[in-house]
């Protein structure tokens, strides 16, 4: 039986309230604490630890507007301090974090540096063995969101797999991740691997990206099965028992933490006719559709030069929920993936048939998810399917943990 979205929206924000009381009460017992910047020290900053490694070495970078030692750039900072970087490989949004999703990056020349800057979200996933010619070794220094489908973590796959085929050292330098106290959602199925999910991991995975590439390494995700030499420059001050605020915003359509949090959420109606407020000032934060029913909450979604050219339904007025509130407030210590919204749209969304397009596979990873919202399936019922994959993950994670993990 179809829901009014009204009042279930309604029981929606008692259960949240509840859930967010129940984590309160964990915080404590577990000691989550707030943390930023200033108070941990990410891998770039630890520069002791990995300047006697550069030394005398030509370096490749792989970097973006995060990459960043306190306020300056890495590729300024090693520039500075004597290292001879001979280039930047730039993933999707850009080196500067100005491109939309999706759109196709172009190598260009730095103004600023001079270093030719290579895309990897353009004609290759991939360095090329002569983009890594004239290089002795590759460092890694991206910040993640810890959900599968965040691609940093798939240009992470193919940079180490070009490292491992054409014998170049990689060095990855750890970041925490602001969604890494927790694990949830479906494993991703072998059919459905693309370049928004390349391996068997929930969409929630609980890990740093250095983590991360132990992971790909440890467990021959890499073509062939093939290893690449690795290091890690772990953080000092950090666990997943954190809360983590990042200090730049990780791509132009995460504004902020409150977007962050709600990201594995929201991003599955990617795959779907709902909009996640792309060409508006709160992408990831609301959503919306012209024709959603009972839904009073409007915004027209516009063109935005560097976030969002041409968005979904530029133009056209939307109806749906305002959910900035819910970001930072609940969704943060409720500590799974929130799927009421997703059932509730669903359900009150006229032409059925078109709800779910076939983006919705790549993203949730399986055909099980849409077809449990379709069969009006219940919230538990769909995370007690998740549990054997999410248990067998769990096992194979533990092995690469560098920090203590959450209780």
């Amino acid at each position: 039986m179809q829901k009014n979205i009204h009042l279930a929206l309604t029981i929606a924000l008692i259960c949240v309230f509840q859930a967010h009381a129940f984590c309160q009460n964990n915080v404590k017992e577990i000691k989550r604490f707030e943390k930023n910047d200033s108070q941990v020290n990410t891998g770039a900053k630890r520069t002791g630890e990995y300047l006697p490694l550069l030394k005398g070495k030509s370096v490749a970078i792989v970097a973006n507007q995060t990459s960043l030692i306190n306020k300056t750039h890495l590729a300024d900072s090693l520039l500075s301090l004597g290292v001879k970087v001979k280039k930047i490989f730039c993933p999707e949004h850009g080196f500067r974090g100005e491109g939309d999703a999706g759109e196709n990056i172009k190598t260009f020349k730095d103004k600023k540096t001079g270093l030719t800057v290579v895309s990897l979200y353009g004609k290759s996933y991939k360095p090329l063995p002569a983009d890594l010619a004239n290089v002795d070794l590759v460092i890694f220094d991206l910040q993640d969101v810890g959900t599968r489908f965040y691609t940093y973590i798939s240009t992470l796959h193919y940079v180490m797999e070009a490292c491992a085929e054409n014998n170049k050292p990689i060095i990855v330098f750890d970041r925490p991740n602001p969604n890494g106290y927790f694990i949830d959602g479906p494993v991703l199925e072998e059919k459905y691997k693309s370049f928004v999910g390349l391996h068997p991991v929930p969409i929630v995975y609980g890990m740093t990206i250095g983590e991360y590439a132990r992971m790909i390494n440890g467990e021959g995700w890499l073509k062939g099965g093939i290893k690449c030499d690795l290091r890690v420059i772990t953080l000092q001050g950090y666990s997943h028992n954190d809360y983590y605020s990042l200090p730049v915003k990780p791509s132009p359509n995460l504004a902020d933490m409150g977007a962050i949090y709600l990201y594995p959420s929201l991003c599955l109606f990617e795959g779907t006719i709902v909009s996640v407020g792309r060409g508006t000032e709160a992408p990831f934060e609301i959503i919306g559709h012209p024709k959603l029913q009972n839904a009073k909450f409007t915004f027209t979604p516009k063109s935005i030069q560097g976030a969002s050219k041409n968005p979904p339904y530029e133009g056209l007025l939307c109806y749906g929920y305002d959910l900035r509130n819910f970001g930072e407030m609940f969704v943060k210590n409720y500590g799974k993936l929130y799927l009421f919204w997703l059932q509730g749209t669903y359900n009150n969304t006229p032409d059925k048939a078109t709800f779910f397009n076939n983006y919705f596979y790549s993203l949730s990873g399986t055909a099980t998810l849409k077809q449990q919202i379709i069969s009006g399936v219940s919230e538990d019922e769909i995370r007690k399917s998740w549990e054997p994959g999410i248990k067998k993950f769990k096992e194979t994670r533990k092995k690469y943990l560098l920090y203590k993990d959450f209780e």
